[in-house]
């Protein structure tokens, strides 16, 4: 028989697989012929479900589809249809090929899951996402007696495939030629039928020991793996060792040899590429052609490729606003990546989003590698708590559970174990096979999962005290092979974060790109803000515990064997009494702070306000409750810091993995005493301090304490820039208007000795001005009017109306929102249009998803999506702004500077908003061929002197003002000029 191509599967293998990982997988689906998994393959029920959405509480069952396994072969079928009381939506309709007519003589759904559950007759379920249908079965009446074990095979495929970059049945099954994937139950079913074989055979593959190990971890929880591992274990561990991690990390990372690259500021001399090398890198035949296909040459690409040449040859700053389409990333990349290689040192990328990040590390620069025969190393690096913690994950495996720790959400505490015990198989499995990797993509339900289970944070690192530290660490290892890579690409938050360290996280960069550079001022300001949170403080007392629970009650335990463990035990249970009083202390600390509450105005949220901790506040008597609680609470705090402290170091004498164990977890109260000490006293004048509060009774305690860097770009200016040798900020929104002031003030450049920056502007390579328009509806009543609102309400249904559907609303405040929503919606669903709202509790990633997935549907949304969300093509036509979206006047930062500036409103709110604005109309075109609409429903953008400011900052300079009774009928005429045929 020929062999099968699989390039299929190759494409989805992450890069950086070892070459003998990928070789077993790539030789899975012919081993798996020759296989037997005995009772894992006897009398198990595969199950898929098709259903009229995704909301559980909302829609209902439409087709049900399962399959009983005999070995390799499907013994026995159960197939229905269900009618699920009403017309089918018209985009399952769409996505599904099942129509009303095919449930119309259909059984109910109650019927359906009675003769579901007497085919299944109580065996394994097996479904890929199970919680999705199992809860659909199980909201039926009698569905609870289907089955009592529903086994996840995307849980499962993560953990005996976590090399794979996409865990989708779909993708999987195309790259092990089983059966094709299409939104019909039946077909789905067949399809995981061919991949349960696939999972058992690459569980069976993973090190010697490791299934023993998890089959037996936490043996109290009822979790649904475990007997699939216990059952292989039986046969492949039989002759094993006992599994070690260590051994298995060592052999990995052994294969990954490094040599550090020297720090570009100890060179003699470096040297840049000139003009004529990135000409001739985007010219015909260079590289850049080489990585692409198809690739036009676009003139503003080259310039800022050349700006970027120029600023590393002469060791300056650039600020460069390169507009959509001009394609920054190869701009920056050549040139950053030519010195890179020319001098023998290291280069950065800084990114704001994920998904930029996994953009240059998954596809701009391994095809710049490949365009340059495979000569260029790039390494990603996040922060702390993004890597396996591997000392924590094997804590994880015999401590207890920190099930108090995170939200239960109605659901059984075996049922949050469950998910906490897939989250250690799942890392174990990953990290068996990853020499390096980050835990963000391996499916974990950290809603679930508390990150400090499996993560750590710089201040609780063990360093040299961990057994697996530097090489063996994910996280530690990553930094040492960064340290020899030509680029590395991380994110706004880790690099602040180094500079707050002073470099000690990073290597030895001098030459930056900070892309996404508009939001580098936020991000600064919420990486170096100090925070005391009530949930967080109360979550990590709970997990310090004392003499009966927790980290403390763990280590008695752990020292009754050892020799001279009486004085450790006895400062052990001293130290545990005054934590208790800690733990009692602080969250007084936090009643105190809740009775501020009435002091703070309402924004037009629900329970949560924010409250400026100015003099007017601290003059109050609310006030000097909440400090003499703070003290009080910082006294105590200190006692049981050093407390602990002569604990660790007596429990360090006879066993220093255990006082190093110590020093971890306890670690945050000296942190949380310090904040407390820094937000109470408030006499840091670097600082604004706020307190974000609840008025609900029933959340009392949850509440937060922040002090926020006033004046980042002073710190940026002193502390980083000048140990830089060349940064080069952009985005393409850093401007307002022509202007860089307002951006330079904020990153520290004009703090800069003259001549050590420059700024450039660079028009977006699209043609903006035909492909968009902007509408600025200029007679609607100012957004303080009570007529408002109705208003809008008119103006967004005919804009609906106009334009199909396919439109983006942003709003700035959620009361609005949601009256507007509640008025309009049922207006546009008698015309046939649907539109969904961001209400609370919703899911900004499944609301993206939904938008994208469906063409003709509206979305009203918050500040979540006014940045960062692509929607190519008809899927989005119009964006509108009802407000512009200037900052609160009662926001905390807002006060402080008015206060301490003149003007201040002119010289940070007015720009800020101006760039938002720019943000969002960005959502409207992300390619050559998009076209869309702009509607600005504020009429002070006409009315007032600044609104030109908005105009003239937008790229397209088709601007139309109109009475907002005439805008539908001009979008109903753009839209019929520029309808895609």
């Amino acid at each position: 028989m020929a062999a099968r191509d699989t390039s299929t599967l190759e494409q989805i293998i992450l890069p950086g697989t070892p070459d003998d990982v990928r070789a077993r997988y790539l030789s899975l689906e012919t081993r798996a012929h020759g296989e037997s998994f005995g009772a894992l393959e006897e009398d198990v029920v595969v199950l898929d479900t098709e259903t009229t959405g995704l909301s559980f509480r909302d829609c209902d069952l439409i087709e049900i589809s399962a399959a009983r396994l005999s070995g390799r072969e499907v013994v026995e079928r159960f197939e229905t249809f269900v009618h699920p009381g009403y017309p089918i939506p018209q985009e399952i309709v769409r996505l599904t090929g099942i129509t009303n007519q095919d449930v119309a003589d259909a059984p109910s759904a109650r019927e359906a899951v009675a003769e579901l559950a007497e085919f299944v007759a109580g065996s394994p379920v097996v479904a890929h996402n199970a919680t999705f249908d199992r809860t659909f079965i199980e909201a039926v009446p009698g569905g609870a007696d289907v089955s009592d074990v529903w086994i996840d095979s995307l849980s499962l495929s993560r953990i005996a495939l976590p090399r794979l970059s996409t865990h989708r049945l779909a993708d999987m099954a195309s790259a092990f030629g089983c059966s094709s994937v299409t939104h019909r139950a039946s077909d789905d079913v067949d399809a995981l039928c061919g991949m349960w074989r696939i999972m058992l055979l690459a569980l069976s593959d993973l090190p010697g020991g490791l299934l023993s190990l998890l089959s037996s971890m936490h043996d109290e929880v009822d979790w649904p793996m475990r007997p699939i591992f216990s059952y292989l274990a039986q046969v492949r561990d039989a002759a094993s060792r006992p599994f070690s991690l260590k051994e298995v990390r060592t052999s990995l990372v052994r294969r990954c040899p490094h040599e550090p690259r020297p720090d570009a500021a100890e060179l003699e001399r470096v040297s840049g590429p000139g003009d004529d090398e990135v000409e001739e890198g985007f010219g015909p035949g260079g590289v850049v052609s080489r990585m692409y296909e198809r690739m036009e040459r676009r003139p503003e690409q080259v310039v800022m490729a050349r700006e970027v040449a120029a600023a590393l040859r002469s060791s300056t700053h650039r600020a460069v606003e390169a507009g959509t389409g001009v394609g920054k990333s190869i701009a920056y990349l050549l040139p950053e990546v030519l010195f890179a290689r020319r001098n023998n040192v290291t280069v950065g990328i800084a990114t704001k989003t994920n998904a930029l990040t996994d953009q240059l590390v998954s596809h701009e620069l391994p095809a710049l590698a490949e365009a340059m025969s495979g000569d260029l190393s790039f390494v990603s690096l996040k922060g702390y708590d993004h890597y396996p913690c591997l000392h924590r994950l094997d804590r994880s495996v015999t401590e207890e559970l920190p099930l108090a720790a995170v939200a239960h959400d109605g659901r059984s505490d075996n049922a949050v174990a469950c998910d906490m015990l897939t989250a250690i198989a799942v890392t174990y499995a990953y990290c068996c096979q990853s020499p390096d990797g980050d835990v963000d993509a391996l499916g974990i339900r950290w809603r679930y999962v508390p990150r400090q289970m499996l993560t750590t944070t710089p201040g609780e690192c063990l360093r040299a005290r961990c057994p697996y530290f530097p090489n063996e660490c994910p996280l530690h290892g990553a930094r040492r092979r960064a340290a020899a890579a030509d680029v590395v690409v991380t994110n706004h938050s880790l690099l602040l974060r180094n500079v707050t360290a002073d470099g000690k996280i990073l290597p030895p960069i001098r030459n930056w790109v900070v892309d996404e550079a508009h939001g580098f001022e936020a991000e600064a300001r919420r990486q170096w803000a100090v925070e005391v949170s009530g949930d967080e403080a109360r979550a990590a007392f709970e997990l310090l515990g004392g003499v009966r629970t927790g980290t403390i009650h763990s280590l008695m335990s752990q020292a009754m064997g050892l020799e001279g463990s009486t004085l450790a035990i006895g400062l052990l249970t001293k130290a545990a009494a005054t934590a208790a009083r800690a733990s009692v202390s602080v969250a007084d600390l936090f009643v105190a702070v809740h009775d501020l509450a009435p002091l703070a105005r309402s924004d037009g949220g629900y329970d949560a306000v924010t409250l400026w901790l100015g003099e007017e506040v601290r003059s109050t008597g609310e006030w000097a409750a909440v400090l003499e609680a703070g003290r009080a609470a910082a006294d105590v705090l200190g006692e049981a810091v050093r407390q602990l402290a002569e604990a660790a170091e007596a429990l360090a004498a006879e066993a220093p993995a255990l006082g190093a164990d110590l020093g971890e977890s306890t670690r945050f109260l000296r942190d949380l005493c310090a904040g407390i000490e820094l937000i109470c006293e408030g006499s840091d004048q670097t600082y604004v301090y706020s307190a974000q509060l609840t008025r609900s009774k029933r959340k009392i305690a949850t509440e937060r304490l922040v002090a926020e860097k006033l004046d980042v770009g002073s710190d940026l200016a002193t502390r980083w820039l000048p140990e830089m040798q060349s940064v080069v900020f952009t985005s393409a929104t850093i401007a307002v208007g022509e202007d860089f002031s307002h951006f330079d003030h904020a990153v520290g450049l004009d703090l800069l000795p003259e001549g050590s920056h420059r700024e450039v502007r660079l028009d977006s390579s699209f043609d903006f001005d035909d492909h968009m328009s902007v509408v600025l509806a200029r007679d609607l009543p100012a957004p303080s009017d009570r007529a408002y609102l109705p208003a809008l309400e008119d103006l967004l249904y005919s804009v609906h109306v106009a334009m199909g559907g396919s439109v983006l609303t942003l709003f700035t405040n959620r009361r609005e929102m949601e009256r507007v929503y509640d008025a309009l919606q049922p207006r546009l669903a008698a015309v046939g249009l649907d539109v969904a709202c961001q209400s609370r509790g919703s899911s900004p990633r499944r609301l993206r998803q939904r938008f994208m997935e469906e063409k003709t549907l509206s979305l009203m949304a918050l500040r979540s999506f006014w940045e960062g969300f692509d929607a190519t093509g008809d899927t989005l036509r119009c964006v509108v702004i009802p407000k512009l979206p200037f900052a609160s006047p009662n926001d905390p930062l807002v006060r402080e500077r008015d206060l301490r500036e003149d003007r201040a409103w002119w010289r940070y709110s007015l720009p800020d908003a101006v760039i938002s604005v720019k943000q969002a109309a960005g959502r409207l075109i992300r390619s050559s061929t998009d076209t869309g609409v702009l509607v600005l429903a504020d009429s002070r953008v006409v009315t007032k002197g600044y609104g030109r400011l908005f105009v003239s900052s937008l790229p397209s300079r088709s601007v139309t003002r109109l009475e907002s009774a005439n805008v539908g009928r001009f979008l109903g005429m753009w839209r019929a000029g520029h309808e895609r045929s």
